[in-house]
């Protein structure tokens, strides 16, 4: 099949590469073209415009930053719905309002194609496996449309009701990990003082409840920031994080729902923005406050 993806971010890459094993005829845009030369080493095409991206293509893949990028990318003379693309199928893959998808929904439907919501559980690990978990929103004879692609992405493709479903869903699996990296930090402020070796307490937390799966996958590189080292590639960063925090209360609000701990997590990762790097892979929420209190109970 011929599909377009939108967005070569370190998704937007695992996907498109993983789409090309698998046997499809990639074709990559990305505002930055620097970023699409390792896709197109791999033997993806590269469109020179929005516009022509969905021309060329049967079916278009976008995952972008944020609203106003799903605007720039849609809209616009040059942008994706700007040339005929009458029975296409647009995939959206963003993590974004519920709002945003059913709006861009209306706009994709109204140039007469077929649009799908998909954001996804995982990093670029599980992307290039086909591994993800896919929180589908869309109409019944849409989503089955979508299925074979998205089941060559995803090890789980869940069907989460109408277009915005699949935004609530994915805010909702998002919101217990963003909290737990705060929860983390704060539980090794405890355990500092013991001086025992941030490899071994990452173990031992792996090994009960107090670690999820993902401790098992970035425990040992919270334990190598711990030492002061590196934590390796980063798939998920702090910036990302904040603004999937502030989506989760604008959806709260938006819904007259109280998410106070959420608030308060939001407040400690904008610190470790300022203090640490909005560019520092998330984990690095956990040894910010870990550090930070130690830093204190030493000045008392």
């Amino acid at each position: 099949m011929r599909i377009g993806i939108a967005g070569i971010g370190k998704m937007g890459a695992a996907i498109a590469l993983r789409l090309i094993e698998v046997g499809h005829t990639i074709t990559v845009w990305n505002r930055s073209p620097d970023k699409v030369k390792p896709i197109a080493a791999a033997g993806a095409g590269v469109a020179a415009t929005l516009a022509e991206l969905a021309s060329r293509n049967e079916t278009v893949i976008s995952i972008l930053t944020n609203a106003a990028a799903i605007d720039a990318v849609y809209g616009g003379s040059s942008g994706l719905l700007a040339p005929d693309v009458q029975a296409k199928l647009f995939i959206e893959m963003s993590t974004v309002e519920p709002r945003t998808e059913v709006a861009l929904a209306a706009r994709v439907r109204a140039k007469g194609a077929a649009f799908v919501e998909c954001p996804v559980g995982g990093s670029t690990g599980p992307a290039r496996q086909g591994k993800l978990i896919g929180l589908m929103g869309a109409e019944g004879a849409d989503a089955a449309r979508a299925q074979p692609i998205l089941q060559q992405l995803c090890r789980r493709l869940e069907h989460c009701g109408p277009i915005g479903s699949g935004s609530v869903m994915k805010l909702t699996i998002n919101m217990p990990l963003m909290i737990y990296w705060q929860a983390l930090g704060e539980a090794l402020a405890l355990c500092r003082p013991l001086g025992l070796d941030p490899a071994r307490i990452m173990d031992l937390l792996a090994d009960t409840s107090g670690g999820p799966n993902v401790l098992k996958v970035r425990g040992a590189g919270v334990a190598q920031m711990l030492k002061g080292g590196d934590a390796g590639p980063v798939t998920f960063n702090v910036d990302s994080a904040v603004k999937d925090l502030r989506t989760m209360l604008a959806e709260g609000k938006a819904r007259s729902v109280e998410l106070p701990l959420t608030e308060k997590t939001l407040a400690c990762y904008e610190e470790t923005k300022q203090k640490v790097s909005g560019a520092a892979e998330v984990s690095a929420v956990s040894v910010y406050w870990a550090n930070r209190a130690m830093q204190r109970s030493e000045t008392v």
